[in-house]
């Protein structure tokens, strides 16, 4: 991705930090991470990301979605001498998410996903968390979420942040974005 691009997609996304009346500084915005995850389609396939904090206990973050973007199936495995995965809890801030987990599969799932990525997203139990909702995912739990509509920002709290390690049902995944 071009830093130019990623500059306008960093624009947008503290607009809708805006409209959640979520305040974040200038160097926050500067230092936002803007996910392609690789696929070079952040339309559909992406992430836009504000790290709060992450040390050797816990990590909170913001992330934003556009309108019908998704962060991609994943799990959190072991990392460490801990044992554990990442733990996290979402909790929904401003407009909608759909989140999916293992389960039994939800008969009319509110997800839309294209064509091209549909084989990569094997869990379909939804959880549709909406402003002042939250979600907390066990460690090493397949999970992967979608925007609504209009978008969503999304508080993360979890344990220490290790995504480097996350392992993709889409094998072409790369959770380190390259800005050029």
């Amino acid at each position: 991705m071009k830093l130019g691009e990623a500059i306008k997609i960093r624009q947008r996304a503290v607009r809708l930090l805006q409209k959640a009346y979520i305040a974040v500084t200038a160097k926050e915005r500067e230092n936002m991470e803007v996910a392609d995850f690789g696929l070079g389609d952040i339309r559909n396939i992406g992430l836009e990301v504000i790290i709060y904090e992450n040390n050797d206990r816990y990590c909170a973050k913001e992330l934003v979605l556009f309108p019908r973007q998704m962060c991609p199936e994943h799990r959190h495995p072991a990392v460490g001498k801990k044992g554990m995965g990442k733990q996290e809890t979402f909790r929904c801030r401003w407009g909608e998410v759909y989140l999916y987990v293992p389960g039994d599969p939800s008969p009319h799932p509110r997800a839309k996903i294209p064509e091209k990525y549909r084989k990569f997203f094997t869990v379909w139990k939804e959880i549709v968390l909406r402003p002042g909702d939250q979600y907390t995912l066990p460690p090493n739990t397949l999970h992967w979420f979608q925007a609504g509509d209009k978008g969503a920002v999304v508080s993360e709290f979890s344990s220490t942040n290790t995504d480097e390690y996350d392992v993709w049902t889409d094998s072409r995944i790369r959770r380190i974005p390259k800005i050029e």
